[in-house]
């Protein structure tokens, strides 16, 4: 392949007090927590020689919700003489795509997801911990050390509909910033308003009032003015989009010269065997949990498949690099299960 990638080994990331908390004891060794843990590898790629791959203001308010904008640009000039022509256009003319496992025209594959979401909203966060048995919380966290939010940044986090990025973000805002320091914001945005639902409510729990808002928004057709945040951040949707590289090029677009691209997603295990075991855990544990916790099979049934369907940690890569991005670096976290891709808009 037409690309070029140093390596180096970062230093093992201490055991999270977490893991007192969740009282995290499944007989593994502290050597066993460590491998689940830490970032094992980061790899840096260039976008020098890579050439395979083709080439609204939010205010300051609670919710914000704004109708998507067209993406089409191939848009065609219809008259009376070839409306029947098109009324009879065939199906499987229609751009097709992946939904887990199935092959589902773009449109349908929307609304399946948005159902998906829709369906396990108010469970969401109660089954990443059972399903990751807490670690999930580990991995969010790593992704705010290697943000390491700074004076008065602005930060856009993409599918962050229950809040987990965002509160985190402020507390360790918070946590930081000195005495009259202004105040930091994060805007949360998700294309399912259940998930900004259930955001709120737990903002609303926590006393969260000052610093956060909430926006009702395609992640692939921005309602945000060029240039407005200093840093973007997106965990775990990025595959549920339909059209990835969109999503990349409109995170491109919102950053700010200098701003920062994170994202947390599930990868590929890199161990052969170990990624069997994975599999097996995958497919045979999680929809049965899905079941019993959420009452729901197919729901978390498709969110394995969709992990299968994303690409590895270098093809994910060189995507983000084609939408713009410099100084690309994958962190993998857990084996390779989760990688963390970071890049830089420079100009």
């Amino acid at each position: 392949m037409n690309w070029t990638a140093t390596s180096c080994i970062q230093k093992p990331l201490l055991l999270h007090p977490l893991f007192k908390h969740l009282k995290l004891s499944y007989g593994m060794s502290d050597l066993v927590k460590q491998s689940f843990l830490r970032p094992a590898l980061q790899r840096t790629y260039s976008a020098r020689t890579l050439s395979f791959l083709p080439k609204t203001k939010t205010h300051s308010m609670c919710r914000l919700s704004i109708p998507c904008a067209s993406y089409s640009s191939d848009t065609k000039n219809i008259n009376s003489s070839n409306i029947d022509h098109v009324a009879e256009t065939d199906e499987y003319d229609k751009k097709r795509t992946h939904f887990g496992f199935q092959t589902v025209l773009e449109d349908e594959k929307v609304d399946k997801v948005y159902e998906v979401f829709k369906n396990v909203a108010d469970k969401y966060d109660l089954m990443n911990d059972v399903m990751s048995a807490g670690i999930h919380r580990l991995w969010k966290d790593e992704l705010i050390r290697h943000l390491a939010p700074h004076g008065d940044m602005k930060l856009l986090d993409m599918a962050g509909g229950t809040g987990d990025i965002a509160f985190r973000y402020l507390n360790y805002s918070n946590s930081t910033q000195s005495a009259g320091a202004d105040y930091r914001e994060v805007t949360v945005c998700d294309i399912n308003e259940h998930m900004l639902k259930v955001g709120e409510q737990r903002a609303a729990q926590q006393g969260i009032t000052r610093g956060i808002n909430w926006l009702h928004a395609n992640a692939e057709c921005l309602p945000i003015e060029d240039n407005s945040y200093d840093a973007y951040t997106i965990a775990f949707g990025i595959r549920n989009c339909t059209h990835i590289e969109k999503v990349l090029s409109e995170a491109y677009r919102v950053l700010k010269p200098g701003g920062r691209f994170l994202c947390l997603e599930f990868s590929q295990v890199r161990n052969s065997l170990l990624r069997e075991l994975y599999d097996q855990y995958s497919f045979q544990v999680i929809p049965v949990m899905g079941h019993v916790i959420a009452q729901d099979w197919h729901s978390y049934q498709y969110l394995v498949e969709s992990i299968r369907k994303f690409p590895n940690q270098e093809t994910f890569a060189q995507w983000i690099l084609k939408a713009g991005f410099s100084e690309v670096t994958v962190t993998d976290m857990t084996l390779g299960a989760v990688a963390l891709h970071s890049g830089f808009k420079l100009l």
